[in-house]
C-alpha cells in the first residue's frame, strides 16, 4: 500500500512532526486506558508510509482521539474489534479537565473547539496583507492601527486552541506582524509613544515565533522609530542589529534593507563618508538578491525605494544634487499603487531643490504631494517632511509671490482631516 495522504495531510494542517503525533497519542492513550501509552516515531512513520493501513485498535482509538474523527477519515480500516469501547461524553469531559491540564492541551476533541492548522494561519496572514496593502496606497492612520489590533486579539484567540509546533510558531509570526503594522502605523502618523510600546510587543512574539524575517522587520522598525525621534545612536544600534540578524545574514535582501538603514543612521550622525560606503553596500545586496518568495511587508523594498532612501542619505549628507539626481530617479520607477512611497520622495525631491536653491521648481514639486495622495490625510511623517519644506521657502529672503500662493495652499491641504 501507498504513503497514507489523508494522514499526512491532517498532520500537516495541525503542525505535527512524526515525534509530536507519537507523543499525542500517548497521551490518549494514556486517558483511554489509564496507563502510558508506548506509540514512538517509528509507529507514526509505519502509519504514513502505508505499512500500517490496519491498526491495531488501541492505536486507532488514540488517532481518533487526536484528531476528533473516525480512522476511516485518516485513510485506515478499522479493526473489525475494538479492545475497549469507544469513549463517551463524560470520559472526554474528563480528559478535557483533566486535573493537569496537559492531555486538554495536547489532543483535540469533538467537544473542544476545534484544532488550529495552516489553513487558519493562511487565512490569518490574508488579512495581513490587506492591511499592509492600505498601508502601502495611504500610509499610517487611526483606522489600520484599529484593524491591525483587532487581527492580532484574532491570531492571538486562535493562540488558545490546540496547534502543533510549526503553526503555534506561525501565529506567533503573525501576532508579531500585526503588532509591527500598528506600530508602523503609529510611527507614520508621529504618534511614536505608542509605536514604542506596540514594538516592545511585537519584539517578544518575533522571538517566540523564532522566524527570521518578522524579528528582521521588528528591527528596522525599531530604526525607524529611533530615526523619527532623532536618537541617531539607537536608530544606528537597531540597523546593525538587523544586519547582523539571520535573515540577512541568509537573504541580500535583507541584508540591503538593513545596510540602508545603516547608512541613514551614519548620515544623520553626520558621517557622510560611512553613510555613503554603507549605502553602495545596501546596493551591491540588492542587485545580488534573488527572485523568491518573501513576506508581503517586503514588496515595498524595491530598486526605486532604494534610490530613495539614497536620497535621503545623500540629502543628510549635504550632497543635495546627487539627492535630487536619486529622487528622480525613484519617481520614475515606484509603482502607482504605493502612494504614500511616491508622495514621500516628491517631498524629498522638493527639498533637494529647495536646499540647491530652486525654489519657485520646489515649490511646484512639493504641491505633487498633495496630488499624488489625491485629497487624502497626510500622514504625520509626510507632514512633517512638508512642514521642513515649508519653513525652508519662508526662509529665503524675501518671500517671492509663489511662496504666497504656496502658504494658500498649505493651509487648505493641512486642513484636511
Amino acid at each position: 500500500m501507498g504513503a497514507n495522504a489523508a494522514l499526512k495531510g491532517r498532520m500537516d494542517e495541525l503542525g505535527l512532526t512524526q515525534d509530536e503525533l507519537a507523543d499525542r497519542m500517548n497521551s490518549a492513550l494514556a486517558v483511554i486506558t489509564g496507563r502510558p501509552g508506548d506509540v514512538s516515531a517509528r509507529t507514526v512513520r509505519n502509519l504514513l508510509n502505508g505499512a500500517s493501513c490496519r491498526p491495531i485498535g488501541r492505536t486507532c482509538a488514540a488517532l481518533e482521539l487526536v484528531f476528533g474523527c473516525p480512522v476511516e477519515d485518516l485513510g485506515f480500516s478499522a479493526p473489525r474489534a475494538m479492545p475497549y469501547p469507544q469513549e463517551g461524553p463524560v470520559r472526554r469531559r474528563t480528559f478535557i479537565t483533566s486535573a493537569t491540564g496537559t492531555a486538554a492541551a495536547a489532543v483535540p476533541l469533538v467537544t473542544q473547539r476545534r484544532a488550529v492548522g495552516m489553513s487558519d494561519v493562511a487565512r490569518a496572514s490574508a488579512g495581513m496583507n490587506a492591511l499592509v496593502e492600505a498601508d502601502d496606497r495611504q500610509g499610517g492612520h487611526a483606522e489600520l492601527e484599529r484593524s491591525a489590533l483587532k487581527g492580532r486579539a484574532g491570531v492571538l484567540e486562535l493562540q488558545q486552541r490546540n496547534a502543533g509546533e510549526r503553526v503555534r510558531r506561525a501565529l506567533y509570526a503573525l501576532a508579531a506582524e500585526y503588532t509591527t503594522i500598528a506600530a508602523w502605523s503609529c510611527i507614520d502618523a508621529r504618534n511614536l509613544d505608542q509605536a514604542q510600546r506596540y514594538l516592545n510587543e511585537s519584539s517578544t512574539y518575533a522571538g517566540l515565533s523564532q522566524d527570521g524575517p518578522t524579528e528582521m522587520r521588528v528591527w528596522v522598525n525599531l530604526s525607524m522609530l529611533a530615526y523619527q525621534r532623532r536618537n541617531w545612536p539607537e536608530a544606528l544600534a537597531a540597523a546593525q542589529a538587523a544586519q547582523t540578524s539571520t535573515a540577512a545574514r541568509r537573504d541580500p535582501l535583507f541584508d540591503s534593507l538593513a545596510r540602508a538603514r545603516v547608512a541613514l543612521a551614519y548620515a544623520a550622525l553626520g558621517d557622510g563618508r560611512v553613510a555613503v560606503r554603507s549605502l553602495g553596500g545596501a546596493q551591491d545586496s540588492f542587485s545580488k538578491a534573488p527572485g523568491r518568495e518573501r513576506p508581503r511587508w517586503t514588496a515595498f523594498y524595491s530598486r526605486p525605494e532604494l534610490d530613495h532612501l539614497a536620497a535621503v542619505v545623500h540629502s543628510s549628507s549635504g550632497a543635495h544634487a546627487l539627492a535630487e539626481a536619486m529622487a528622480h530617479r525613484a519617481l520614475t520607477r515606484i509603482p502607482t499603487a504605493f502612494r504614500r512611497n511616491r508622495a514621500l520622495a516628491t517631498a524629498q525631491l522638493a527639498l533637494a531643490q529647495l536646499r540647491q536653491g530652486e525654489a519657485e521648481q520646489a515649490m511646484t514639486t512639493a504641491a505633487d504631494v498633495f496630488t499624488i495622495m489625491d485629497g487624502g490625510a497626510l500622514p504625520g511623517r509626510m507632514r512633517t517632511l512638508i512642514g521642513d519644506f515649508h519653513r525652508g521657502l519662508f526662509a529665503l529672503e524675501p518671500p517671492a509671490a509663489y511662496a504666497r500662493d504656496w502658504a494658500d495652499r498649505m493651509r487648505t491641504e493641512w486642513s484636511r482631516a
